[in-house]
């Protein structure tokens, strides 16, 4: 089965649905390029008129997979670094994507999930959602959903959840201003429709323009993005190889704490 399924309607909504439900919609190499090609090829597709980004199953994204942390695991720091701007065009092509965006929120969002959420326009999430930026418990950083996080929750709010990698729910995810809408379970649907429909409302152009109004409006476009792009994949290139990213993503893999809780441990 693919991993991305595409669903069409009459109206001009097209819902990019995450189809690895087993590994709960983490990123792999595949998923990555598929959407990868799929927004690109929406952004010139006049019939499109907005996007909804959600996941198949219980959870809206886990972030990494665990078979492609391994792959990295062994991977030197240019390929890490190659492997790191394949994401970021991806998040690239999908915040600066023409036409509205809806993340539709069902279940976890973690690490580059939360980054796909960030990346939408709007955002609702399930009462049951769960969110959490853990890189730091890795030895890593959020390095390329960072923009896209920092502008949606502000420096005050990346500065607690980048350092202390907690976990938090849909309510907190709202006051945070990560989402715009929290539902009850089952009116998750209802709620992604009615945004829809208000979207449908305006003019194709009109939409675009103010789009691109607001991300000119905040002082950022694509073409600065794949500036930083270029700096933060550098950036987690150089994390992954070094000594403490090495260790905690083997502890990760191997279910145990990193050597650093193991040492503060023992002085305490």
């Amino acid at each position: 089965m693919s991993s991305l399924q595409i669903h069409r309607e009459a109206t001009g909504v097209v819902t990019l649905i995450l189809n690895r439900p087993g590994v709960h919609n983490a990123f792999d190499h595949e998923l990555i390029c598929s959407l990868t090609d799929t927004l690109q090829s929406l952004a010139t597709d006049k019939e499109t008129r907005v996007v909804v980004m959600t996941g198949q199953g219980p959870s809206f994204s886990a972030g990494a997979d665990l078979n492609w942390m391994k792959g990295m695991l062994n991977a030197s720091e240019q390929d890490n670094e190659a492997d790191a701007l394949h994401l970021a065009r991806m998040l690239r092509l999908l915040n600066y994507l023409p036409q509205p965006t809806i993340a539709r929120v069902n279940g976890a969002a973690m690490g580059g999930g939360l980054g796909l959420v960030a990346c939408c326009d709007i955002a609702v999430a399930d009462e049951s959602a769960r969110f959490a930026l853990t890189e730091v418990r890795l030895g890593l950083a959020p390095a390329i959903i960072s923009p896209y996080v920092f502008r949606r929750i502000g420096e005050a709010q990346a500065r607690r959840y980048f350092l202390s990698g907690e976990r938090f729910d849909a309510l907190q995810a709202h006051r945070l201003g990560l989402v715009h809408e929290v539902t009850t379970t089952g009116g998750l649907d209802a709620e992604v429709n009615r945004l829809a429909g208000q979207c449908l409302k305006g003019a194709p152009a009109g939409l675009r323009e103010s789009k691109r109004l607001v991300c000119q409006a905040a002082g950022h476009d694509a073409d600065e993005q794949l500036k930083h792009d270029q700096v933060t994949a550098k950036l987690i290139a150089r994390l992954r190889v070094s000594q403490e990213g090495q260790e905690g993503m083997r502890a990760f893999l191997d279910k145990r704490p990193p050597d650093w809780i193991l040492k503060q441990k023992l002085q305490e």
